[in-house]
Order: C-alpha cells, then sequence, then structure tokens
C-alpha cells in the first residue's frame, strides 16, 4: 500500500509539470498562451457540456472525460507538437509512445495499465468515445483561435483554411451536429482576415 501512495504521488509530481507546457493557442482573453493542464480541463468540462451533441447517445461520458485528462500527459517528456507543424509530425508518434511508456510506468501495475489503454483509446480514434473525445480535442482549439483573431493562424504562413478544415475534419464524425458551426468560424474567420483563403 505505502509503495503504491509513493508511486502515485510520485506520477502526480511529474504530471504537475503539464503546467509548463504552452500551447501555441491563447487563452481566449488574448492574454497568454494556453498551457497543457488548462487545455486538459477544459476539454473534459467540455465532454460533459457538449455530451448531447456527440454522434450517438450511447457514449459513456465519465470514460471521455478521463480520456480529456490523459490524452496529453505523455507532452510532459514528449512536449507539444502544434497542430500545423508537418516536420513535428514526423516523428510525434515516436516520442509521445516512448513518453507513454517512461511516464505510465511510474504508476502501479494496474493503474499504468488503465491509464495507458485510455491514452492508446484516443489515440486509435476507433470507440464511440474517442471519436467523441477526438472530436472536441480539435474544436477547442478552433474555438479559442476564433475568439483571438486567428491568433495560432498567423503563427506560420502556410495555414490556410483547407488545413483548418482538414483539421476538423474528426468532428463531422464525432460530433456532427458541430459541424456547420465549425465551418461558420472558418469562413468567418476568412471574412474577418483571421485566415488565408
Amino acid at each position: 500500500m505505502k509503495e503504491n501512495i509513493n508511486s502515485q504521488l510520485e506520477f502526480l509530481l511529474e504530471v504537475d509539470k503539464m503546467k509548463t507546457v504552452l500551447r501555441r493557442n491563447l487563452v481566449s482573453d488574448g492574454t497568454r498562451r494556453e498551457n497543457d493542464a488548462e487545455h486538459s480541463w477544459h476539454f473534459a468540462l467540455a465532454a460533459l457540456i457538449m455530451a448531447e451533441h456527440a454522434h450517438t447517445d450511447k457514449i459513456d461520458i465519465a470514460r471521455v472525460i478521463k480520456m480529456a485528462l490523459v490524452h496529453d500527459l505523455v507532452e510532459v517528456y514528449a512536449g507539444d507538437t502544434f497542430a500545423y507543424d508537418k516536420e513535428g509530425y514526423e516523428d510525434k508518434e515516436k516520442r509521445e509512445l516512448e513518453a507513454a511508456d517512461k511516464l505510465f510506468s511510474m504508476l502501479p501495475e494496474n493503474q499504468a495499465s488503465e491509464i495507458r489503454a485510455l491514452w492508446d483509446e484516443f489515440e486509435e480514434i476507433k470507440t464511440d468515445e474517442s471519436k467523441y473525445a477526438n472530436s472536441l480535442d480539435r474544436f477547442m482549439p478552433l474555438l479559442l483561435n476564433y475568439n483571438t483573431e486567428g491568433h495560432t493562424w498567423k503563427l506560420r504562413d502556410d495555414i490556410t483554411s483547407e488545413s483548418v478544415y482538414k483539421r476538423m475534419e474528426p468532428i463531422k464524425t464525432g460530433m456532427p451536429a458541430l459541424w456547420d458551426t465549425v465551418c461558420f468560424m472558418i469562413e468567418d474567420s476568412i471574412n474577418r482576415g483571421y485566415l488565408k483563403r
């Protein structure tokens, strides 16, 4: 029992580093960059609030919330890969798999396997819960970008509406009711000069 407590506390201190992993997008008031911990919390809350818009009413929301809380833990070691960074995506999977092996092994075996299974499920995007979760993970940065005048989209010259539409594609499957909102935000962003056509 004491050994479990020690490894659990060690894990919790290690993942506290998520608060220092900065993402590219700004918080909604535009004053600073969002960190991974804030994104995970916002995503988890969105899973609860937006559940009626999931592609099926058979979603296990508690499971989606768990996925939201663990989906970016690996970034403690792997770092955040910018959504539109093609070069960063070349070794993203390798970096994140290595980080998952290292980080989750800190936990007692039963918890390590449960957390790893949730992370793997999120990454594979095959279950109803992971489809819904991935939709929210894509939508939340769009919401922030739209409300910060396209801050993240302006960081690179190669981010266009086509690349944003491609990034949002999982929403068509996981939250089809939200697709019109996605399209409106993208098109309105183009019209306002936040995003290139």
